[in-house]
């Protein structure tokens, strides 16, 4: 079979990427143009609120060149999570772009819109007939989270865009998607081997980040044979080697042989790397084990209370030392002079100390001349968090500590005012599988002359 070619532009839509790797790209006649456009890494504030994470300017810019260069050399463009999190509003918001595009470069083309939203009476119907399982580390699933949760979707398999492809559309906007898919789909129609196929898009979705320097905001090509793919970067500052594209294969999996997804796994046993050249390494050996039943990854997340925040500096080396116990009675402080609220809860990031780490930071002794304090407050209700993180503040300010010298104040603010209104917090809710029986039908699909 005639290969075939695969371009990725970036990691994220709205992350950018040179016109010059791009067009170099192009000039290498790519078969499709894709990019993945979400994540959960950013947290579930995003799919919760129903809104980006991504620029709206950003990811229009990026579009833009995409589309026209996909109608102008006839190749499609596929995009999947739209938005980000993929949910109804993201998807909205990204077809507003797709539209603008369209009207200010006056362009025609037949783009298919894929929904990636679950019903809550399906997914209950599902939890009450056991077809909903958590997706470890996550706790089992009640009725509770379903109902309180603001958005459900579910992570779509390749299915979906193969019949978009069939059904002749030359721009694809899906919903929330298994990052793959986008680069997977063209090649799979074409009767490429869906594991090589899965396994270059699972590389493919992060662009040039698996390259050497690595970078999310560049592109990537991606060349499918009847054996094996192969990646090079369009980009002469960076190179594909087989550490950069083996460890990428490693990129956010708990197993390095096994890579679960939609409707079956990856197995890479007998995966095998190969440099061709200064550029290009190749790949094999990737196979592709379906499952039964199906599985599709939910994803919902729901609103837990109002966070308020205030960053503060410390200097003295005093204070320094006796952090930890500063932090305790100012705890301590702020629980009796509110004992009516008790449904709260008061944080400190402490940077410089345990910021990142947390509980799991091995180093213990505080070798920093300066603390980055943050005091983060979570509550029922914006009112009770303000209230919250404003006495914490205050209380840390000009507390008395041992060996105190000057009594002026104990932080340094970077910003006025020094306390922050963030406004809703979100948990995930779902992170579960959900057995189906159509992984195309249960996700509404489109046609649209745009």
């Amino acid at each position: 079979m005639k290969p075939i070619k695969v371009l990725s532009t970036t990691a994220i839509l709205g992350y950018g990427f040179p016109l010059a790797s791009f067009e170099a790209g192009m000039r290498m006649n790519p078969d499709c143009i894709a990019v993945d456009a979400g994540s959960t890494d950013p947290g579930p504030y995003y799919l919760g609120a129903g809104v980006s994470f991504t620029d709206y300017t950003a990811v229009k810019r990026d579009l833009a060149i995409m589309i026209q260069a996909g109608i102008k050399n006839k190749v499609p463009v596929l995009v999947g999570s739209a938005g980000g999190s993929g949910a109804k509003p993201h998807l909205d918001w990204q077809l507003k772009i797709v539209y603008e595009i369209a009207k200010e470069y006056d362009l025609h083309f037949k783009m298919a819109i894929i929904e990636a939203d679950f019903d809550k009476d399906f997914v209950l119907k599902a939890f009450e007939e056991g077809k909903v399982k958590p997706l470890h580390p996550a706790p089992e699933c009640t009725k509770e989270d379903i109902l309180e949760s603001t958005h459900i979707v579910g992570q779509m398999g390749v299915e979906p865009f193969i019949k978009a492809l069939n059904d002749g559309a030359e721009v694809i906007i899906a919903g929330r998607s298994y990052d793959p898919n986008m680069f997977a789909a063209l090649p799979i129609i074409r009767g490429f081997d869906k594991g090589l196929a899965l396994h270059m898009g699972k590389i493919l979705e992060c662009a040039a980040i698996a390259s050497s320097p690595g970078s999310g905001s560049d592109c990537m090509m991606g060349t499918i044979t009847d054996d094996s793919f192969i990646l090079q970067t369009l980009n002469p500052a960076r190179k594909c080697t087989v550490l950069s594209v083996s460890a990428h294969t490693l990129y956010e999996k708990t197993n390095p042989y096994i890579l679960p997804g939609p409707g079956g796994i990856i197995d890479l046993h007998n995966t095998a790397f190969t440099q061709l050249d200064e550029e290009r390494v190749e790949v094999k050996g990737s196979k592709f084990i379906p499952s039964d039943p199906y599985y599709i990854k939910l994803e919902a997340a729901k609103c837990v209370g109002f966070r308020t925040v205030s960053i503060a500096g410390v200097r003295d080396p005093i204070f320094i030392k006796e952090t930890d116990s500063i932090l305790e009675a100012v705890t301590k402080r702020v629980k009796d002079n509110f004992k009516n609220l008790d449904n709260y809860h008061l944080n400190f990031k402490i940077y410089g100390k345990d910021g990142v780490m947390g509980d799991l930071e091995p180093i213990k002794e505080i070798r920093s001349h300066e603390l980055c304090i943050v005091i983060d407050a979570v509550a029922q209700s914006q009112d009770v968090a303000n209230t919250v993180c404003s006495f914490a503040r205050s209380t840390m300010l000009h507390y008395g500590y041992e060996g105190r010298i000057a009594t002026a104040g104990n932080l340094a603010f970077p910003y006025s005012p020094s306390d922050f209104k963030v406004g809703a917090v979100y948990n995930f809710s779902l992170y579960h599988l959900i057995e189906v029986s159509d992984p195309i039908g249960i996700f509404k699909q489109t046609l649209v002359n745009v």
